[in-house]
């Protein structure tokens, strides 16, 4: 298992380019099984669970062809689908989260769709029923093993139907999305995510020749075509990773420009940590931090303390309550976290907590962080890295922090950020990689 040491108390200074966006990677990786054309892929991060899904694929019979960094060509034009029952499919499918989303086209081009229970973030309950009572809706067959923690649907003619899905799930609406495009008549999606993620898939699927109507909103609709093409899509910048290095560059006052951010995609992220008092600057689609000696925390209109809370989008997105947390902890005031979603996500807080930070932990999905404003410097520890975002959180924490601190189970970073230490040690961070 590998860890990381950082020397903390150290500014940063340069330029840095975000990632292709890990959440839509997996999604548009997994549309290519949708034709027998080839289709090609820019801007992908060679992160552990992108390179872990294309291995799936290849498995799975696709064609996979890396052009360049960041580039793959796939084609599906010859799809094994005895694979899919095989142990080696159960094993891989279990250990990727991503995998899911393979049903939903698996599914629509050839009647049927396996996957095994998936793994990933161990941040809390995440049910796949809405993928499931989508599939259903159009007409798919379903069936549980429980003894194999396996599921099946399969149909030989999925029907375009009306569905009000129970959550505004993004992995379930781009997985009915997918069994919907080649589904006969129309369908129709109430209650969608309309994250950039899914309008990046919406918009790939309507280049290979799909008819969806909608994209944005949280209804859509899609009128089933016989057959899809190939198509060239490039995935946009990780807003997750932009978030993360916005919250960093201000914890340890580092004067940061973000590079070719899509800002027209991010919603309110930066107003979000403009909120918690950090300065930046928006020019042309680059972010600058500048150094920020203190920031200060807003407070509502009456005086009371400001909430920072998850929400569907076009809220703030909860892969970046973590990071607004942290960045919290030096900044000048009160804030109130609220994670909404996820009952497990806040727990790494007493890490925090034992660096020096002054959080209170109201329940699981609330914790209360009074900002230090730099009067005491975050001490460094060893720890461990529970989910991505939490690592990533530690590991921002750690690099402002007074000392050497240790971070274990880094594999949970690398699952979302592509080779981090490599990429911020030029700027001045001091983390070494232990193998």
């Amino acid at each position: 298992m590998s860890y990381f040491e950082i020397q903390g108390g150290h500014s940063l200074q340069g330029e840095i380019q975000p990632q292709g966006a890990k959440n839509e990677a997996l999604q548009v990786i997994c549309a290519v099984l949708l034709t027998d054309e080839e289709v090609i892929i820019e801007n992908i991060p060679e992160i552990r669970d992108v390179l872990k899904l294309i291995e799936l694929l290849g498995n799975l019979g696709v064609k996979t062809n890396r052009l360049s960094k960041g580039v793959y060509s796939f084609k599906a034009d010859n799809v094994d689908l005895a694979f899919l029952d095989s142990p080696e499919f159960k094993k891989q499918g279990a250990a990727l989260r991503g995998s899911i989303m393979i049903v939903g086209p698996l599914l629509s081009r050839f009647g049927k769709g396996y996957i095994p229970s998936p793994g990933g973030d161990k941040i809390g309950r995440r049910r796949l029923d809405t993928h499931f009572e989508g599939f259903m809706a159009l007409g798919a067959k379903f069936e549980y093993l429980p003894e194999q923690t396996f599921y099946r649907v399969h149909c030989d003619n999925l029907q375009g139907a009306y569905l009000h899905l129970d959550e505004a799930s993004v992995t379930g609406t781009a997985n009915i999305v997918m069994a919907a495009v080649l589904a006969n008549g129309t369908t129709t999606i109430y209650n969608a995510a309309c994250e950039p993620y899914l309008q990046q898939l919406c918009n790939m699927l309507n280049s290979m020749g799909a008819k969806i109507e909608g994209i944005g909103s949280n209804k859509l609709s899609i009128q089933g075509v016989n057959s899809m093409n190939g198509c060239t899509h490039r995935c946009l910048p990780d807003m997750i990773e932009i978030g993360s290095f916005i919250g960093m560059a201000a914890i340890t006052q580092s004067d940061i420009r973000l590079k070719n951010c899509r800002v027209d995609q991010l919603g309110i992220i930066p107003r979000t940590f403009q909120r918690l008092g950090i300065q930046l600057e928006i020019q042309g689609d680059d972010i600058y931090i500048p150094k920020n000696d203190h920031y200060e925390i807003d407070s509502f209109i009456d005086g009371s303390i400001l909430t920072i809370s998850d929400q569907i989008w076009p809220g703030f997105t909860p892969d970046l309550i973590s990071i607004a947390l942290v960045t919290a902890t030096q900044a000048r005031g009160t804030v109130l976290i609220h994670q909404k979603m996820f009952e497990s996500r806040l727990f790494f807080v007493d890490n925090l907590i034992d660096m020096g930070a002054q959080i209170i932990l109201c329940d699981p999905h609330r914790a209360t962080v009074i900002g230090l404003d730099r009067r005491t410097q975050l001490k460094g520890i060893t720890m461990s890295s529970p989910d991505i975002r939490a690592g990533v959180a530690l590991l921002i924490a750690a690099m402002s922090a007074k000392g050497k601190s240790t971070i274990k189970n880094i594999e949970q970073i690398d699952r979302g950020y592509e080779k981090i230490e490599e990429r911020l040690n030029p700027l001045g961070a001091q983390i070494t990689r232990f193998e």
